[in-house]
């Protein structure tokens, strides 16, 4: 057998083998795709937005009453997946709904690839103004002059080769994104080809953060601000191996200018979680291992709010949600703080409305996100009295401090007895 034939023998191998753990994975999903009733309106085809050589379809959710400044989302499928499939089973759209913000979803079509995937590996596809890079590109552009939406706050997720096509998307326009979460993808760079793509996938790795690095710096002139970045995988992965995330982290950790070291990390249940902060203490990267999940986007309920997002293939209970998680890390639950709601009532809209961000950043406790149903601070202080005490301590904590003395809420949050105990932990003394 010759050197061409020995490589298309291998070629139908690695295809045969995707196709069955597709088939594999989709099998052993407790609960079959939804196909009832949908919980928001199915995205709504936009068919021109501009130059599209990818040959790639628009669609989009946008909530009413979109106030001027808005975020965007792009939110990209996996294989064998369409916009509408992923808007359901991630819930990205009924979040939209109740933060505020946008959603476009970029879809695949069969006459690019018969699986749906999208083409991350190829350069063609994944050079900066070329092909689906581009198109994605244009639709963002026409989503910020159509929606009003501010251009600093355009953020890019996906699943699997949706994930792989947000890292190229992350790479090729940086100047473009502010942020982006890739779930179960890989590193920009990590495939030129059909077969590397399959090889990527199925075998474990281990680039230098440097080569990885240097990718990125390729592929524009940009030299930063870069954007923050968000890596989700299930630890039991058979379809893209967990190694392709720890690529993803030393990509940016590089990128970033960060060492190994994360600059903390905990654990959620069964899952690890590791950040690494910037001079300043923002968190910039973020790399959750989700234990004994396989391929999909991690779900999960929320203490105190609905739940979002469909199980199914792909689509998996994880007691995480990584959808809630991605837009706090994004800071998109911030924006409702500025965002009057529809729902609200004239007397309910002229009040400050709370949000309530949970302690994830500092301590790794659940994340609870505000929704259109939250109370006005007034409503919330005649149920309960606010007790700052657990917040604080908390934060102590996770500073390494000692707990200073602190006042009972009942009788009122009084700050001395705090600022006195951080001056001392700072070698400093009251005046």
């Amino acid at each position: 057998m010759n050197s061409l034939d020995k490589t298309m023998a291998r070629l139908h191998a690695l295809r045969r083998k995707f196709e069955e753990l597709l088939e594999s994975a989709r099998d052993k999903s407790s609960h079959p795709r939804r196909d009832g009733p949908r919980t928001t309106a199915a995205p709504r085809e936009v068919k021109a937005f501009g130059r599209n050589p990818g040959n790639l379809r628009m669609f989009v959710h946008v909530p009413e009453h979109l106030p001027s400044g808005a975020p965007l989302v792009v939110a990209l499928h996996g294989c064998s997946q369409t916009a509408s499939d992923y808007d359901q089973g991630a819930g990205w759209s009924l979040l939209a709904d109740r933060l505020g913000f946008a959603v476009l979803y970029p879809e695949q079509q069969a006459a690019n690839n018969p699986k749906n995937c999208f083409s991350w590996f190829l350069p063609g596809d994944t050079t900066r103004d070329l092909g689906e890079a581009s198109s994605i590109r244009q639709m963002v552009e026409h989503a910020i002059g159509t929606f009003g939406i501010d251009r600093r706050k355009v953020f890019v997720t996906g699943l699997s080769a949706g994930g792989a096509m947000a890292s190229v998307m992350l790479a090729t326009y940086p100047d473009v994104f502010a942020g982006g979460a890739i779930i179960a993808g890989l590193a920009y760079g990590s495939a030129h080809s059909v077969q590397q793509a399959f090889d990527a996938m199925f075998t474990e790795r281990s680039t230098p953060a440097a080569v990885l690095g240097n990718y990125v710096r390729a592929a524009s002139k940009h030299r930063g601000p870069w954007p923050k970045i968000a890596v989700w995988h299930g630890s039991a992965d058979p379809i893209v191996k967990p190694s392709n995330a720890e690529e993803i982290v030393r990509q940016w950790t590089d990128v970033h200018g960060f060492s190994g070291a994360p600059s903390y990390e905990d654990s959620i249940g069964d899952h690890r979680r590791r950040v690494w902060n910037d001079p300043d203490g923002n968190a910039v990267i973020e790399a959750f291992s989700i234990g004994g999940m396989g391929h999909g986007v991690p779900l999960g309920s929320v203490i105190g709010e609905e739940t979002c997002g469909a199980v199914g293939p792909f689509f998996l209970e994880a007691g995480i949600s990584s959808t809630h998680r991605i837009a706090a890390f994004w800071q998109l639950d911030q924006d409702l703080a500025r965002t009057p709601r529809p729902s609200m009532t004239a007397a309910a809209s002229s009040q400050t409305r709370t949000i309530r961000p949970g302690l994830a950043a500092a301590s790794g406790a659940s994340y609870q996100p505000a929704d259109a149903s939250v109370e006005s601070n007034a409503e919330q202080l005649a149920h309960r009295a606010y007790d700052p005490n657990p917040v604080i301590a908390a934060a102590f904590k996770a500073a390494g401090l000692p707990l200073p003395k602190l006042p009972n809420a009942s009788s009122g949050f009084a700050p001395g007895p705090i600022i006195e105990a951080a001056l001392k932990a700072a070698g400093m003394k009251g005046t």
